[in-house]
């Protein structure tokens, strides 16, 4: 007699079952709306918490991300309005999360930076082992998805506490911390562009730097004057800057100029990781 054959188990088969692709194509406009969506994160989370009950604040923020997250899971594929909500929120939570360390914990910054960092790379060692490739052009599961999520929340909390390593603990201000995370986003862009550094991570490093610049030039522009900001204040930051993200996002909606198309190694040699 014959054993019965071993059933597939659902909850991995909807986890694995590929479909489209469920993040944009990197093009200028990504890194745009990537940096406003951080300035926004910044400036959003310091409003809510000073505005409010900062636990309140945090749980709030936490709510939202997770709200935020299930609507971009459920739409299984890439939607602009839906990806970006989910970016703006885990750049507020993100925040949050870093600030929470600092503040509320006593956490120096430099170790809170180092720590989150060694949660990214965790993310990105589980990721790499459990499928092979940290490739944006491989998002097409749900699990993959997971996966890219939570190496975005890491680098919004990493790229926080950086920054406020920077302005705070050297001492450069947030003008000046804007200006060196500048010069320092243009190094993986020149070695993809012109020394052919491998693709993925020159994404990764600059998708972590956006994070500190973001943050830097909205703590600039809404901190007090004796604070070595411009003294705009953070609502109006935020009123801003949300203004810009939606009008752009209902650009990349309406144009779907972003929708990647899937490809293969046939069709992008640059990739490695999909050869």
């Amino acid at each position: 007699m014959n054993p019965a054959p071993a059933r597939p188990n659902a909850l991995s088969s909807i986890l694995t079952r590929a479909g489209a692709l469920r993040v944009p194509e990197i093009a200028a406009v990504f890194w745009i709306v990537k940096g406003l969506s951080t300035a926004m994160g910044e400036s959003a989370s310091d409003f809510l918490v000073t505005g409010m009950d900062p636990v309140i604040a945090v749980v709030l923020g936490f709510l939202a991300f997770v709200a935020a997250l299930a609507l971009q899971l459920r739409a299984g594929r890439y939607n602009a309005w839906t990806y970006w909500l989910g970016v703006v929120m885990v750049g507020v939570f993100g925040t949050m999360a870093a600030d929470v360390m600092h503040v509320a914990l006593g956490v120096p910054y430099p170790a809170s930076t180092a720590f989150y960092a060694l949660i990214l790379a965790t993310v990105f060692v589980l990721w790499h082992r459990v499928e092979g490739t940290l490739s944006i052009h491989t998002v097409n599961t749900t699990r993959r998805e997971l996966f890219y999520w939570a190496a975005v929340v890491a680098t919004f909390a990493m790229g926080t506490a950086l920054g406020d390593f920077t302005a705070y603990t050297l001492h450069l201000g947030y003008a000046t911390s804007a200006a060196v995370f500048a010069v320092l986003i243009l190094i993986p862009a020149a070695g993809y562009r012109w020394l052919g550094w491998n693709p993925i991570l020159c994404f990764w490093t600059a998708y972590v730097i956006t994070r500190p610049l973001g943050a830097s030039i909205a703590d600039w522009a809404g901190k007090p004057r004796d604070s070595s900001g411009l003294g705009l204040g953070d609502a109006p930051v935020v009123v801003a800057l949300g203004l810009a993200i939606v009008a752009l996002v209902t650009y990349l909606a309406v144009t779907r100029s972003d929708v990647q198309q899937p490809v293969s190694p046939e069709t992008d040699p640059r990739d490695p990781a999909l050869r």
